[in-house]
């Protein structure tokens, strides 16, 4: 008897949870007062960056390989270059991402699986001290 696999995508609810946190993620990020060091080595308009932001989400939690059939490997830390990453716009990032998280997935044990692997992801993309 085989068991059938579960996606952290699956799980916190596909598609519509996605794209939920990756809107919301950048709402805060658009908002937050908190937020306006990250916010400035953004674009002058967050669509691009969410869309790119889901895509890349949704294959990263397991569903859909959206981002890498679209523009192929996401090498994040050398498409982020352009971008001056420190500390705070570090922190900042992973504000907006935790409240987001915290807002979108309900299941406290999914956002527990969540959060350390995309922690480490912010940290791994600081280009600045």
């Amino acid at each position: 008897m085989s068991e059938e696999v579960i996606t952290l995508y699956q799980a916190i609810g596909g598609e519509e949870t996605t794209k939920a946190l990756s809107r919301r993620f950048y709402e805060l990020m658009d908002t937050l007062p908190e937020a306006a060091h990250v916010r400035a080595v953004h674009p002058p308009t967050l669509e691009g960056s969410e869309e790119k932001f889901y895509e890349y989400l949704t294959g990263y939690l397991g569903g859909p390989p959206l981002y890498t059939e679209k523009r192929g490997h996401p090498r994040l830390r050398s498409r982020h270059f352009v971008a001056e990453i420190g500390p705070v716009e570090r922190d900042e990032w992973l504000l907006c991402f935790r409240k987001a998280l915290d807002e979108t997935v309900a299941n406290p044990k999914l956002r527990e699986i969540i959060w350390p692997p995309i922690e480490r992801l912010a940290f791994h993309m600081q280009n600045k001290e």
